[in-house]
């Protein structure tokens, strides 16, 4: 969490998500990365990359840079490191190119919690960025004036291709000093005794030196509804959830999840590329 990525469009709930990054850097020592991407039609992104003053791209970089000098002066953002990107890109790499030019180690970004990735605050080409992100996507959905995570629900099918995500939750859990909450749900057309699904969990757990956590099997008309209900039941301050890159958040479990389960959620949501 050493630099942080935090899209904007300047609206209330891109500033949520704001606040969140702030808090975070303030505990850990981490730089934020305030980026606002214009939308700007491809021939004009092209001029752009030429350097041509191009007079509508110019007054909206303007435009932009004034908005991040009021944003600067919020007091939430006093004493910390805050770069400000500025660009015109027309294409959906442009999120994961700054991740990798800057070495961004996790995103942070609002949402209308409604409608979910399908409005991110920086356009549709965010989104795809988004799905596609090397590293975790913190998704904030309303304000937190003290953000702090003491409960974690990884929700998982705890196969082996969710080792590495895993690892990134223990990792985020070890430095928020929280407890994880492994979660298989259980559904009728998809059922597992208690037992294999114990000795599933453990199994795949057992390689790992992190300690700080609970086994929970639970029963649920789907998974999606699942995670949502035992998420609600010990009240989690996240929930955890892999993705597999272009395919999204429809894609995590081996299965095809509706993208509702962040969309549904009220409490915010991680993300972690398998």
């Amino acid at each position: 969490m050493k630099k942080i990525l935090v899209p904007t469009d300047f609206s209330e709930e891109a500033e949520h998500a704001l606040k969140v990054a702030a808090q975070i850097a303030k505990k850990h020592g981490s730089e934020i990365y305030l980026l606002h991407m214009l939308e700007i039609p491809m021939q004009e992104t092209d001029a752009v990359s030429s350097h041509a003053e191009i007079p509508e791209v110019m007054f909206f970089m303007k435009m932009a840079h004034q908005k991040f000098e009021d944003i600067m002066n919020s007091d939430y953002l006093n004493n910390l490191t805050v770069h400000e990107i500025v660009k015109a890109d027309g294409s959906f790499n442009g999120i994961s190119e700054i991740c990798k030019e800057h070495g961004i180690t996790m995103i942070t970004m609002g949402s209308h919690g409604a409608s979910g990735f399908k409005e991110m605050f920086v356009g549709s080409n965010a989104e795809k960025a988004v799905r596609n992100s090397d590293v975790p996507v913190l998704v904030i959905k309303n304000n937190h004036d003290d953000f702090s995570v003491d409960d974690i629900v990884f929700a998982s099918d705890f196969k082996n291709d969710n080792k590495e995500t895993y690892l990134q939750a223990t990792e985020f859990a070890t430095a928020f000093g929280a407890q994880l909450h492994l979660l298989m749900v259980n559904t009728a057309s998809n059922f597992t005794t208690t037992k294999k699904a114990n000795d599933r969990i453990n199994d795949f757990i057992q390689d790992y030196s992190f300690k700080n956590y609970t086994i929970n099997i639970y029963n649920d008309e789907s998974v999606e509804k699942g995670v949502l209900n035992f998420s609600k039941h010990i009240d989690a301050d996240l929930i955890g959830i892999s993705t597999h890159g272009r395919q999204g958040i429809a894609h995590f479990f081996n299965g095809s999840i509706s993208e509702d389960l962040v969309n549904h959620a009220k409490r915010p949501v991680i993300t972690f590329k398998i």
